[in-house]
């Protein structure tokens, strides 16, 4: 089956942590709801507790997005959903919890079409190579597990960790990058020479113009995306000015129906 039918005529839209700006981020209810409005796609964190387990939360702190305090890294999953992930945006959302990957996993089997970018959080510096790769490789070996190869992208902020990918399991997982390239980090080579897709504004760092990102596109064919910074009208038509094939934003239903105004959403 081909999930990848965006094109800039027919721009995805992406829940940047679910349906981020109504519901509790990278919490079950937002994707959940972020689907139920037709999102076609789901983006979110992936970040390695303190007894090796996987679970979705942005911040490498709880602080910001729960009633706790600490390093994610430093507590154990009973710790973590010990937690209240939902106060903070909201009294309605009090007691919702961090999901697991494998319970997000799990729920993406209801939805066979549903494309995800799965966003890999903590880089070298953090864990140290050993620790890095084999998660990696144990994150990438579940996406297999649960026939998400297809359907997914591999997103990181570390050039490191995408050359890795790249060098082990060649063109098997999409990669999603970043522009200009050095917001990755050291790089040996050119990611953009192997990457699936790029974002190229939208994000910190930097806000490409619409030659750039023809350049992007004719030179290395790779498809260009925009970040969670578009919000309203003026960035939705920016993204397609530049012919962006993908928009990743907090609100979906504002960016959706912008979208279906102009004929760009199918």
């Amino acid at each position: 089956m081909n999930y990848w039918t965006q094109s800039p005529q027919n721009i995805y839209v992406a829940a940047h942590r679910g349906w981020s700006e109504k519901y509790p981020e990278n919490t079950m209810v937002a994707f959940q709801e972020a689907v139920k409005l037709g999102v076609d796609q789901l983006e979110t964190d992936i970040r390695l507790t303190k007894d090796n387990e996987l679970v979705l939360i942005h911040d490498g702190k709880v602080d910001r997005t729960t009633n706790g305090t600490g390093n994610v890294c430093d507590m154990t999953l009973a710790e973590l959903q010990n937690l209240d992930a939902g106060s903070w945006k909201g009294e309605q959302f009090a007691g919702f919890k961090i999901p697991t990957l494998m319970e997000f996993l799990e729920f993406l089997q209801q939805y066979p079409k549903m494309t995800v970018d799965f966003e890999i959080k903590d880089i070298f510096p953090d864990w140290g190579d050993e620790i890095t790769l084999a998660t990696v490789d144990r994150i990438l070996g579940l996406l297999d597990e649960y026939h998400m190869t297809e359907r997914c992208v591999i997103n990181t902020w570390s050039g490191r960790m995408h050359e890795y990918i790249h060098a082990k399991y060649g063109n098997k997982y999409k990669l999603h990058l970043y522009y200009p390239v050095h917001l990755m980090g050291p790089c040996t080579a050119d990611p953009y020479e192997y990457g699936y897709c790029v974002c190229m504004f939208g994000t910190p760092g930097y806000i490409a113009s619409k030659p750039e990102f023809d350049e992007m596109k004719q030179k290395y064919g790779i498809q260009t995306w925009a970040g969670a910074g578009v919000a309203d009208a003026v960035g939705v038509d920016a993204a397609i000015e530049r012919g962006a094939e993908l928009i990743t934003c907090n609100n979906p239903d504002v960016i959706l129906g912008l979208l279906r105004e102009r004929g760009y959403h199918r």
